[in-house]
């Protein structure tokens, strides 16, 4: 039994012992300050230990305390950890600013943060710098004075432009000026054969607008790879509005059509009412006579002319109409 105890003793010493030397060497990395000393970097313990206090992580540090010292550069531990604790990326601005001395490209520490803290890839910004991007335009449409539609494709050769990283437009800015240079360009030629016939003119002209203004890029050309003959905008356009020429002039041709059918109407409405009216006033005829029988003012001679000249009249307006051919078969 006691050998057991002495046993479970001696482990727990021992288990003791490795956590004890893991939270010294975590708090005191003598290994990394070694290394640091090996490559000419001067950083006491004392500050590593403080900086796992401060939540620094001293091998990034002093990593990159030895990548900028091998460069040539003279970064103090201050400037790299007042960064960190910023939120910007240590290795990176490190790795940006060594990229940059080596291609001859101006770039101080207080530039290479301030960029990293604007939320843009510093260390990438300078390699475009040294090696300029393409950027594909995605299709644009323009028409011609002509009428023609045109589709252009363009792949724009930007390079990153120091000074502007902060504050300055991105890709998505530069593609938009980039498009409407070429619509404008398109737009401005009488037919779309002039545009084909010389494509680079698009080219000039979009270049000497400027485009790059208050971006972060430098546009240094801008290729026209493709064009594509899309629709007769003009046809389109003259085909539309003769449909709606055509549609008005029927509503028109309706509306009087409509106004003339309820004239018709109400021109019958007014026949009939002036029949009813004749009808009415002729059914007054024979009471009328009675009474000017009754009262003596006609007499039966007077009636009889009146009578005569009513056949009379009748017989004239017979002899006046035309007479009717007699159809076949009639005897």
């Amino acid at each position: 039994m006691e050998d057991g105890a002495s046993i479970g003793i001696m482990i727990a010493i021992i288990a003791a012992s490795f956590v004890g030397l893991w939270i010294l060497f975590y708090f005191i990395p003598v290994g990394l300050w070694f290394s640091a000393l090996l490559s000419g970097v001067r950083i006491s313990l004392i500050q590593l230990i403080f900086m796992r206090w401060r939540k620094v992580p001293p091998s990034v540090i002093v990593k990159a305390m030895i990548n900028s010292t091998k460069a040539g550069l003279h970064l103090t531990r201050d400037q790299l950890e007042a960064h960190f604790l910023a939120g910007g990326n240590v290795i990176n601005v490190v790795n940006a600013l060594i990229s940059a001395e080596k291609a001859n490209i101006t770039l101080d520490f207080n530039a290479a943060t301030a960029i990293d803290l604007a939320g843009r890839d510093v260390f990438e910004a300078v390699q475009m710098s040294v090696n300029p991007k393409v950027i594909d335009t995605p299709p644009v449409t323009a028409v011609a004075k002509d009428g023609i539609q045109l589709i252009a494709k363009a792949r724009v050769t930007v390079r990153a432009n120091i000074k502007q990283l902060v504050g300055g437009a991105g890709e998505d800015t530069v593609l938009a000026r980039v498009g409407e240079g070429i619509v404008t360009s398109i737009g401005s030629h009488k037919s779309h054969k002039d545009v084909l016939e010389n494509p680079d003119s698009i080219s000039r002209v979009v270049l000497e607008k400027g485009l790059d203004a208050g971006t972060a890029f430098e546009i240094l050309s801008i290729d026209i790879a493709d064009i594509d003959i899309g629709k007769n905008i003009g046809a389109v356009l003259q085909t539309d509005q003769a449909e709606a020429d055509k549609s008005i002039a029927q509503a028109a041709a309706e509306g009087r059509r409509a106004m003339a059918v309820a004239l018709e109407q109400e021109m019958k409405a007014k026949a009939q009412e002036a029949r009813a009216k004749v009808i009415e006033a002729e059914a007054e005829i024979p009471k009328a006579m009675s009474e000017a029988f009754r009262s003596g003012n006609l007499g039966i001679m007077d009636y009889y002319k009146m009578k005569n000249i009513e056949a009379d009249t009748d017989m004239r307006d017979s002899i006046a109409k035309p007479s009717q051919k007699p159809k076949k078969g009639d005897k």
